[in-house]
């Protein structure tokens, strides 16, 4: 491809993150009618329109929103590989992005970012909260934090945290209403408090027991799309909640929630930093991975 070509492409890129054309030349650095007559050269060159413009607002058309999709994984070794090479500091610095969802961000990353923005204060870390399981080279990702369960067989994965538990839990009151579950299957006749993922499927609770693993699609008159929110409507007695134990710190000691079915909830693999695997490794994501990594 031409420079010429690849310049525009760029051009393109910018115009559509900010849906401005105004904006893009800002960012940009040059004039808003230069970056009008780069996408019209290119529109004009492919015979095609990618952009749809109006007196408000422009925005990429199905064309073009495909031709950006295609160009994103290489714009991003793009970025990478100046990044890379403005790393070769002695201090790590340069844009990191990072996905994983709310709690390990505020479990394990946000109590410690004090520290980390200290020591790295040329690093500009993105954090992105998000518990669909993304491909973090196509999404422009440098990392991510998942459960060990949940990784790709070709990512390096670096342990995070120590093993997590979940815990089944209601209030006093609620028991006192409806009883108690003994096996993970009574469940389907309890008032749950069901939680919907950003990918929008409902988690299925999971349990094993000597070996025996069973997943439970449990009822109840409440979907939440934040474990938070369960929290808080276990705590209001609105039904039974699975939980990270992460978010129950103080609930339980205090009696507010009682525990249930504790032997179906065995410790399980907690979170990991996990990265594509690269020949050479970016400082400003070895020290995030350095900073953040369980210690003995």
């Amino acid at each position: 491809m031409d420079r010429i070509q690849l310049s525009r492409l760029a051009v393109l890129a910018a115009v559509a993150e900010h849906r401005s054309f105004r904006m893009a030349a800002r960012e940009l650095g040059i004039a808003p009618s230069a970056v009008s007559h780069a996408v019209a050269a290119l529109e004009e060159s492919l015979g095609i329109r990618l952009l749809a413009r109006t007196t408000r607002s422009v925005s990429p058309t199905q064309e073009g929103h495909r031709l950006l999709e295609s160009l994103r994984p290489a714009f991003s070794g793009i970025d990478a590989a100046v990044e890379a090479l403005a790393d070769t500091r002695e201090k790590p610095a340069g844009r990191l992005r990072i996905t994983l969802p709310r709690l390990a961000a505020e479990h394990i990353i946000a109590p410690r970012l004090g520290g980390f923005v200290t020591l790295y204060p040329d690093i500009e870390l993105e954090l992105v909260n998000d518990d669909r399981f993304l491909d973090i080279v196509e999404q422009g990702f440098d990392a991510g934090l998942r459960l060990g369960e949940h990784l790709e067989a070709d990512m390096i994965a670096v342990k995070a945290s120590s093993p997590l538990w979940g815990a089944v839990v209601a209030t006093p009151a609620y028991f006192e209403r409806h009883g108690k579950p003994q096996h993970p299957h009574d469940l389907v006749n309890y008032p749950c408090i069901r939680r919907r993922f950003s990918s929008g499927a409902i988690y299925r609770w999971e349990f094993e027991k000597d070996g025996q693993v069973l997943t439970v699609g449990v009822n109840g008159p409440l979907i939440l799309g934040d474990d938070r929110l369960v929290l808080a409507a276990a705590l209001d007695g609105a039904g039974l909640a699975y939980l990270f134990g992460a978010r129950l710190e103080g609930a339980m000691e205090d009696g507010r929630l009682i525990r249930v079915l504790e032997d179906w909830c065995p410790p399980f693999d907690g979170f990991y930093i996990y990265y594509p695997s690269r020949r050479q490794m970016r400082p400003a994501l070895r020290a995030f991975v350095d900073y953040f990594r369980q210690r003995a």
